[in-house]
């Protein structure tokens, strides 16, 4: 009864809500999102350095989350190349010399906070040419105004950047007096036309002043309450803006470290300074606002502007054009043809007369129709991680995070089971279960930032070595079995790996090998086809008649070893093979093939294993492939030894698993952002709604891409030698083109 009511309410769920239902149901919360992101930029200004200045919150206890974009770590090499040759000055009191020692501490940890603090303290590094120098001015008078007007004089050199601010000591020599707050106002206003002067040709920034913990303050501190601070506040934010008449104040507000200091001031050891921490959170963020439009870091999208269209991105967007408007031409013609011989009723008898038969569709329509379709998908993946219209935010590990949607995807994929087709040992329905389950958790995986534990990160080593290893058990099984070595099939299997991957790299503006994955699965295939492809073929059918083929098949095999052996262990020959035009397109990342190397050297005995020993990934990482095989094969012993247990899959997982590859892929740039460095926010204030909206549009784009590329695998690919080969040559001057404006683009790049 319960296998029925299970399997009635299946049925009547597939009724009312099939797979393009929910595609329809998914573009439609894709344009009504992007209207609702076009009207609150257009409101709210497209700025993300304001967000980043004066919004955010904390993930956990120290992560710094600003509103909708991410903001980079900055290390000390990327902080000397961005500040090389740069003067940077800090004026005001105790507060802003914190923020300086913080930000000096960015360029130089080993800066020391120790003289006199109540006097100017300077800071050189001669080798990077960088001069960063605190100005001891506490209060908003005579004084500040002078320093800053020397600076506006044509003659001076003056600073690149300039972050001031005051207010804490004028309270408290005035004892919180309101003649104070007046004088504040006076003297405030009579900076501000020099502050905005400067800031033409110089950031400036004017920092609030941060909450007090009251109870913590000492009896000569009292008068500084935070009521007195959000008058002073208010005051400079109001004369500081309305310093233009006519546009916009270029004197930027640095306001966050007033939220940071609300949630850290009582960590404070004296109710006035904050901890240092939260000095160091606003030292980066001053950081990122200055640097990131200069080193344009992928995972600091706050202060970046869009990056410009290359030539090969804007060839691709003209592409896909034509191929919308040739698709609507086409789909024109062919309706109003089909309305033309739509069947007419005869007057005399009432009865419907069929003037033609239904013609199939034909390759073109469908040729015409994938790429309408593939274009408005990639529109949406430009909008998702180049241009700016959606939000971005940075991952944060916490346990919660990973284990509890394990949970959750274990218990559906346990309600959902059928049985299986057959029972042999990694059937096709296994292998799908195997490969959903195992793609899943490493999405989760991605998303959830887990790769910061050891333990998780290692476990989805095991996870990938696995899928490499089902990847080559099938290429491997099917070589063996069927004898097919012809080029249809090789050239079938080389596009259903690739064809996402080289449309993303052109429409992304990304190395081939940023998607290491699909690299991965593409050369072990190939070494798999030529190791039995070459003399002499040896094939089931061949072994079982004589045993000396099996022999000869262990030869070949073991000789395969020895080649990978060699490679793993000598990088120099490694690099010089991959290193060679044109392979090293395919291959370098970041100029150099390191990374490819890295990749495959990792899983390179099909493929890796738990390594409970080791202390650090790169020990772990040393011993990963040595002994990998021990879990895998015992997961397979474990899945299929109980003949119950072979002879049901869950349908779940085996949905998953047959749209793994186009999961993984997608994944990169319209679930996570900034290139997985951080997680896309379709639905800003609520990341449980976020998460549930954009993983139902990541998986049915997934799922459509899918059918997409097996579409044009079957037209791309024909089964006839004749015009597969005319093909491959159009494919072969495709790439030669791709060659080709890249190599122009280097270029015009350096």
């Amino acid at each position: 009864m319960a296998a029925l009511a299970y399997n009635l309410g299946k049925r009547e769920i597939n009724h009312y809500f099939s797979v393009r239902s929910a595609k329809l149901l998914a573009l439609v919360a894709v344009l009504l999102l992007a209207a609702c992101h076009l009207a609150s930029r257009r409101y709210r200004g497209n700025d993300s350095c304001e967000y980043l200045l004066s919004s955010g919150r904390f993930l956990g206890e120290k992560v710094w989350q600003p509103h909708s974009c991410m903001m980079h770590k900055y290390k000390i090499s990327e902080a000397k190349n961005c500040l090389v040759d740069k003067h940077i000055a800090f004026i005001g009191d105790s507060r802003i010399r914190q923020l300086f020692y913080s930000f000096v501490k960015i360029i130089n940890p080993q800066f020391k906070e120790e003289g006199n603090k109540h006097e100017n303290i300077p800071f050189e590094d001669k080798i990077a040419s960088v001069k960063v120098d605190f100005l001891w001015h506490p209060e908003v008078n005579g004084s500040m105004k002078q320093c800053i007007k020397v600076w506006t004089e044509d003659s001076v050199a003056k600073p690149h950047v300039i972050v001031a601010g005051a207010a804490t000591w004028s309270i408290k020599i005035h004892n919180g007096s309101n003649e104070a707050l007046s004088q504040y106002k006076m003297n405030i206003t009579s900076i501000a036309p020099l502050l905005e002067k400067l800031a033409k040709t110089s950031d400036v920034y004017w920092v609030l002043q941060d909450p007090v913990y009251e109870d913590l303050l000492s009896e000569n501190r009292k008068m500084i309450t935070n009521e007195k601070i959000d008058a002073y506040n208010e005051a400079a934010v109001s004369i500081l803006n309305s310093s233009t008449r006519n546009s916009k104040s270029n004197v930027k507000m640095f306001s966050v470290s007033k939220l940071i200091a609300q949630e850290t001031i009582m960590e404070s050891l004296d109710g006035l300074h904050l901890p240092e921490s939260s000095r160091e959170t606003s030292a980066m963020i001053l950081m990122n606002v200055y640097c990131n439009k200069i080193l344009k870091p992928v995972d600091g999208s706050c202060c970046q502007p869009r990056p410009p269209l290359t030539l090969m991105q804007k060839l691709a967007a003209c592409f896909f054009t034509l191929s919308i408007v040739g698709y609507l031409i086409f789909y024109i013609i062919h309706r109003n043809a089909h309305r033309k011989n739509k069947p007419c009723t005869d007057l005399e008898s009432g009865e419907e007369k069929k003037n033609i038969i239904n013609t199939p569709v034909s390759p073109l329509e469908i040729l015409l129709q994938s790429f309408c379709k593939l274009g408005l998908i990639m529109a949406y993946f430009y909008m998702c991680d180049r241009a700016n219209l959606f939000m971005k935010e940075n991952k944060f590990y916490t346990h919660s995070t990973f284990f509890i949607p394990i949970i959750y995807i274990l218990v559906l994929g346990v309600f959902y089971n059928e049985n299986t087709k057959e029972t042999k040992v990694l059937n096709r329905e296994q292998t799908d279960e195997w490969k959903g389950w195992m793609q899943l958790v490493i999405l989760i995986y991605h998303i959830s930032g887990a790769s910061t534990f050891l333990p998780v990160y290692m476990h989805v080593r095991v996870l990938v070595a696995a899928y490499l290893f089902q990847t080559g058990y099938g290429h491997f099984s099917y070589f063996w079995i069927k004898g097919d070595f012809g080029i249809h099939r090789v050239c079938q299997v080389l596009f259903r790996l690739n064809f996402l991957v080289v449309v993303l790299c052109i429409v992304m503006d990304q190395p081939y090998q940023f998607y290491y994955f699909v690299p991965l699965v593409t050369v072990w295939f190939m070494v798999i086809y030529v190791t039995l492809a070459l003399w002499p073929q040896i094939i089931q059918k061949k072994a079982n008649g004589n045993c000396f083929w099996h022999f000869g098949l262990l030869l070949k095999l073991a000789f395969l070893l020895l080649c990978i052996c060699f490679l793993a262990y000598s990088q120099g020959a490694f690099e010089k093979i991959f290193s060679l035009w044109p392979l090293s397109k395919c291959f370098e990342l970041k100029g150099n093939v390191y990374e490819w190397w890295f990749r495959w050297r990792l899983d390179r005995y099909t493929y890796s294993i738990w390594a409970s020993s080791c202390k650090n990934k790169a020990e772990c990482n040393e011993l990963h492939p040595s002994v990998s095989v021990v879990q895998i094969l015992a997961f397979i012993l474990i899945r299929n030894i109980p003949g119950c247990a072979r002879s049901v899959y869950s349908t779940f997982f085996a949905w998953f698993g047959k749209i793994s590859l186009e999961l993984f892929i997608c994944q990169y740039h319209i679930w996570l952002a900034a290139d997985t460095r951080g997680i896309l926010v379709l639905i800003p204030g609520n990341p449980m709604l976020n998460i549930i909206v954009s993983t139902f549009i990541f998986v049915c784009v997934a799922h459509e891409i899918s059918q997409i590329t097996n579409d044009l695998t079957q037209i791309i690919i024909p089964k006839d030698n004749s015009s597969l080969l005319k093909r491959l040559a159009c494919i072969a001057a495709f790439f030669c083109g791709l060659l080709i404006l890249s190599s122009i683009q280097d270029k015009s790049r350096h």
